[in-house]
């Protein structure tokens, strides 16, 4: 029965900080709590991915009716995936964009701006095409009707979060990031990323190019950002980690449009 309440506790407060659904309990969470949820990213991950799929199947009918245009559903789509993460990663984007193109290669300044709650010019700038191309791109798949395993973006995108808070250099000395570092358990990481692994897999089975491609750029996309975060920082924070999440979808849905696109 402990066990059961532990996992639920650690599953209600990832849910609790990674989505806006409402969630049934009064628990007041403490960092074991926090550092057992990580584990459970992937899993609610699974939840958004699966919310995204019923709202694009709501709306298939209509759209291949011709009573909706694919420009259209891939407004709500996008619109109800912000909304269902409260903008949470966008944020993280925003504060990174700001902070290192601000920051000029210096250490403390990118600290410093990342600290900051306002958002400069760049990060307006950022964020606008960010979610331009995630709109481009569903609605090249809507369009191709090639939407189908959309709840499988968001799975990948969370399921590096635990790898990261596991193996990299966290930097901040404060924040929900130190809770998730402090009393982090490699047997339960190693199950998370098990998971997202065997997802990915039988999720992708009957198209292995697919599976190849998806595996492909988010790997370039965590080496890229990776670099990008130890050449600035020396390491990562809680923004930097929601920018990981957007950038990798970003990746995958551009690379599958274009893959669907040239009906490979």
């Amino acid at each position: 029965m402990n066990f059961i309440r532990r996992e639920w506790r650690a599953l209600a407060c990832a849910m609790q900080f990674l989505t806006r659904l409402p969630v049934a309990t009064r628990t007041l969470f403490d960092n074991r709590d926090y550092a057992n949820s990580l584990a459970w990213y992937p899993v609610v991950a699974m939840v958004l991915g699966g919310l995204l799929w019923l709202f694009g199947l709501m709306l298939a009918e209509p759209l291949s009716a011709g009573h909706l245009s694919s420009a259209l559903v891939a407004a709500i789509l996008l619109a109800v995936w912000v909304l269902l993460t409260g903008a949470l990663h966008l944020d993280g984007v925003a504060d990174c964009a700001d902070a290192w193109v601000g920051g000029f290669g210096d250490r403390e300044k990118t600290f410093q701006i990342l600290k900051d709650p306002r958002s400069g010019p760049i990060a307006v700038v950022v964020l606008v095409l960010l979610l331009l191309v995630k709109w481009a791109a569903l609605d090249l798949l809507l369009s191709s009707q090639q939407w189908s395993t959309i709840w499988l973006i968001p799975v990948l995108a969370r399921g590096a979060m635990p790898y990261i808070f596991w193996r990299l250099d966290y930097v901040s000395a404060s924040g929900l990031g130190s809770s998730l570092v402090a009393g982090l358990s490699s047997r339960r990481i190693l199950l998370s990323l098990l998971f997202v692994a065997v997802t990915t897999v039988v999720a992708l089975a009957a198209q292995p190019q697919l599976l190849m491609l998806f595996a492909a750029v988010a790997i370039l996309v965590y080496l890229w950002w990776k670099r990008a975060c130890y050449q600035k920082l020396g390491g990562f924070n809680g923004d930097c980690a929601g920018a990981l999440v957007e950038f990798v979808e970003l990746g995958l849905l551009l690379s599958w449009a274009i893959y669907s696109g040239y009906g490979l």
